[in-house]
């Protein structure tokens, strides 16, 4: 038997199997609404892979709760019984909390997406606020599981994170405090987060998905940024829910799952000690990942004590933004070349927060001095603004040679001449900006006065303080190349111009 024989018989042998379930269970039923070929990306369903993230949490936690049992006493004997007692414990812990983190995580690449490609616009409006809602559920998720092993990191970071929200308007942290920790000490606090955890958070997050399923049946998948749309009268631009699309997030599904399972192997977790009022004194406290970022910008030293409130009430007000991003960002385009603005925010937010949280692992505890967070911070808004601006400019002067290509007759725009050396000073700008930031930002940190130091460190110092200078420098080089560039272009036109004028005579 040829190769294409065995191909087709077992293709056959797929299509029947799928047959007999669809006949079955009505599984390609037009309640389900067929996906468009173009979405077959793994990127359209990074929402799914969060859900099936969910699913492995769901079943390996379900197994958890046969030992875990609830109680300040018991909650990390019985947590390290899992680990040491029953088989495979270990693996099963490793495995529920690497999925929990790469749940958040597919939850936020799932937001930064659809907020680059602006899927919030109409009529998804609401399935956008419902996927925020989503994503806040997660976040709680994460929040809540940590305290259950009751370890000395747990219990310290959930503590901060306590603390966090006690620093909000009174309204909102009374509520919130009622919700997670009501009236009780540490063991009616544990069993309100094993609740919440168990039982109220799995149920919220199920109705919500139910709902954003139900208008994802309206609306149907978004288009691309390019306008293509599915024509359902050409003949495979429509793949049936089951079985094309089905199998397709089964194989994806089976990818992030296999890759759960090896990460886990590889890199097994270890339960740190119990929790414990000596023990507690002498960890440092910090939150976990997902949350450093927000407790990192509270270490700022204005953010300490009396501007800790308002430090929070500026970091709820990002969440309440990107929650009503439907009724902000009312413009037609969704087309990522003519967003310059929106993109350029969600860049600078993205790297802010890589930024903050590779900050706050390196600086436990520390008090973060003023000038240092204003370089830290203003100094990465500001690379990554130059950075997306020049690549604007870039793309608006390739846009201008294709028209003026594809019509040469058209007059060449002075807002598409980028000179080749503005671009490379832009991007040295950058580099050395970044570098003399960082070294300013490094020195101040431990810097008393700089006498203290002497002269080894007084030329680190310079050089930290002369690179930022150099950078100024070469932004102004920056600019006169640019501006020296379009002047020569006006002359060479005017020139052109006349010459064609004079011939014409």
């Amino acid at each position: 038997m040829s190769e294409s024989e065995k191909d087709n018989k077992t293709t056959g042998l797929v299509e029947r199997v799928a047959g007999w379930f669809d006949s079955r269970l009505g599984l390609s039923h037009e309640l389900l609404r067929p996906a468009p070929r173009y979405s077959i990306n793994p990127f359209y369903w990074l929402g799914a892979l969060a859900v099936v993230a969910f699913v492995i949490q769901g079943i390996s936690g379900s197994i958890m709760l046969l030992y875990y049992v609830p109680s300040p006493t018991t909650a990390y004997s019985s947590t390290l019984y899992i680990f040491q007692s029953v088989s495979y414990g270990q693996f099963l812990e490793t495995v529920h909390l690497y999925t929990a983190y790469a749940m958040i995580m597919l939850a936020f690449m799932h937001m930064m997406r659809g907020f680059f490609v602006s899927v919030h616009k109409k009529p998804r409006e609401l399935m956008w606020i419902t996927g925020m809602a989503m994503g806040f559920v997660t976040l709680g998720f994460g929040f809540t599981g940590y305290l259950l092993p009751w370890t000395v990191v747990s219990y310290s970071a959930t503590k901060v994170g306590t603390a966090m929200i006690g620093a909000l308007p009174p309204p909102a942290s009374s509520l919130i405090n009622f919700l997670l920790v009501g009236t009780g000490g540490d063991a009616g606090q544990l069993l309100r987060f094993f609740d919440l955890h168990v039982v109220v958070l799995p149920a919220v997050l199920l109705v919500l998905l139910a709902v954003k399923m139900y208008m994802l049946e309206t609306h149907g998948v978004s288009e691309p940024v390019t306008g293509e749309t599915p024509d359902p009268k050409r003949k495979g631009r429509l793949l049936p829910i089951f079985p094309d699309v089905s199998f397709y997030l089964l194989e994806l599904a089976a990818l992030f799952g296999a890759a759960m399972l090896l990460i886990s192997v590889l890199f097994p977790l270890t339960l740190p000690a119990a929790y414990s009022p000596a023990a507690a004194g002498q960890s440092v406290p910090q939150p976990d990942w997902y949350f450093l970022w927000i407790y990192q910008i509270i270490k700022i030293s204005a953010f300490e004590q009396a501007g800790l409130t308002a430090a929070l009430t500026v970091v709820a007000l990002i969440f309440v933004v990107l929650t009503i991003l439907p009724f902000i960002d009312r413009g037609e385009t969704r087309r990522i070349a003519r967003r310059p603005w929106y993109v350029t925010i969600g860049l600078v937010f993205i790297a802010e927060v890589i930024v903050l949280t590779i900050w706050g692992r390196q600086t436990p505890g520390e008090v973060i001095p003023d000038a240092q967070g204003l370089l830290v911070l203003g100094g990465t808004a500001l690379a990554v603004g130059i950075i997306s601006f020049n690549a604007y400019r870039v793309l608006a002067g390739r846009r201008t040679n294709q028209a003026r290509i594809s019509s040469p007759t058209s007059p060449r725009s002075d807002a598409g001449r980028i000179h080749s050396a503005s671009i490379w000073a832009s991007a040295i700008f950058v580099t050395v900006l970044g570098l003399g930031a960082f070294s300013i930002g490094g020195l101040i940190n431990s810097m008393v006065t700089i006498t203290t130091y002497g002269f080894s460190e007084m030329w680190l110092f310079s050089l930290a303080f002369s690179l930022a200078v150099l950078a100024l420098a070469v932004l102004g080089a920056c600019f006169l190349l640019y501006r020296l560039d379009l002047g020569r272009g006006r002359i060479k036109r005017r020139v052109k111009l006349f010459e064609a004028g004079w011939g014409q005579r």
